[in-house]
């Protein structure tokens, strides 16, 4: 696509490569923009069952690009709103996209690259991956991907990481939910395949509405979610996507959506 981005799409699948090794796909201000514009293009292309989002060379994503962050350095105040607003505006397209968006994570995954691993919604790392809220070493802070990283580690474990900046390994990052799989290395591609294949299995447009669901009733009490929660399973049960799936289940067969497997 771009010498920062690839997009290779099989069937209902799309990998999107993050393609600058040299400088472990680090960020920029075009790369930033880039990667919204493609949330927003999947999330609006039909078709689509899933996003494997992946880093190329030895790194997933090591945060900020060095060059960038001088240029930054230099900004005055209202230039620091307008590019934060816009990396804003990324995660956030990327944590509403409309498929379910699965990380293959190796190598360093830190500052806003750990921001990227939080809004996937099915994060796989590899054994040997770092990851780091390193900011507030530089006396910064991860204000923009804050939302994000506390709606998947909850502020016990931000405060702590957060505040230190210290790096933590996979076993860490499982234990706290940044991730759901750590994998030896090699193993690493046929675990993002096979869970691949096993979101497959499920119903589009159900997964569309999991996703929507979630932050709706986060929070919540059952109470107050009931209205929200009845809603949506009677609308499901009804839809042709619903009334297929139990008919297919029903008869012990496939569902249409399934049917290419």
């Amino acid at each position: 696509m771009t010498d920062s981005l690839r997009l290779e799409r099989t069937g209902p699948v799309v990998r999107v490569t993050l393609t600058r090794p040299e400088i472990h796909n680090a960020f920029d201000d075009s790369l930033v923009a880039l990667l919204a514009d493609v949330a927003v293009t999947l999330t609006a292309e039909k078709g689509i069952r899933v996003v494997v989002l992946a880093g190329e060379g030895k790194s997933f994503c090591a945060g900020a690009d060095l060059n960038w962050m001088k240029r930054m350095a230099d900004y005055g105040h209202e230039e620091n709103v307008v590019d934060s607003v816009a990396m804003a505006k990324m995660f956030e397209a990327w944590n509403r996209l409309a498929a379910p968006v699965v990380g293959r994570i190796h190598g360093a995954a830190l500052g806003g690259g750990t921001g990227l691993v939080a809004v996937c919604d099915i994060a796989i790392a590899a054994e040997e991956a770092t990851f780091g809220f390193t900011e507030v070493r530089l006396g910064i802070l991860p204000a923009v991907i804050s939302p994000f990283v506390l709606g998947k580690i909850g502020p016990g474990a931000a405060r702590h990481l957060f505040l230190t900046g210290e790096r933590f390994d996979a076993a860490r990052a499982l234990e706290i939910g940044l991730v759901q799989r750590v994998v030896p290395g090699a193993e690493i591609d046929a675990t993002v395949d096979a869970t691949v294949q096993s979101l497959l299995a499920g119903g589009p447009e159900a997964q569309r509405r999991i996703k929507q669901l979630i932050p709706e009733v986060l929070g919540l009490s059952p109470a107050k979610a009931r209205s929200t929660t009845s809603e949506t399973i009677a609308a499901a049960r009804a839809s042709d996507e619903g009334q297929e799936g139990m008919h297919a289940f029903f008869d012990r067969r496939r569902p249409a959506w399934r049917e290419d497997d």
